[in-house]
């Protein structure tokens, strides 16, 4: 149990920027539809970050569900 809450609170320190990598993507991309020009470089820099976010929280979030399935016994020494 200890170690799926840990996952979780790794999970959400990725999360949480990738919020914040969102909005401001979202953002980006409206600012150029508007005025009809291509996306621009700090888009593809904020799309290249959420990525290298999203590998490590989805591993961890798979993680969890093996976890949760397969409950392993966990021996201290």
């Amino acid at each position: 149990m200890a170690l799926s809450l840990v996952h979780y609170v790794f999970v959400g320190a990725f999360w949480l920027p990738v919020v914040w990598i969102q909005l401001r993507m979202r953002n980006l991309a409206r600012a150029a539809h508007a005025v009809g020009e291509e996306l621009p470089l700090a888009y593809h820099r904020l799309y290249a970050i959420w990525f290298a976010c999203g590998v490590p929280a989805f591993a961890a979030v798979l993680a969890i569900v093996w976890l949760m399935l397969t409950k392993p016994p966990l021996s201290w020494p």
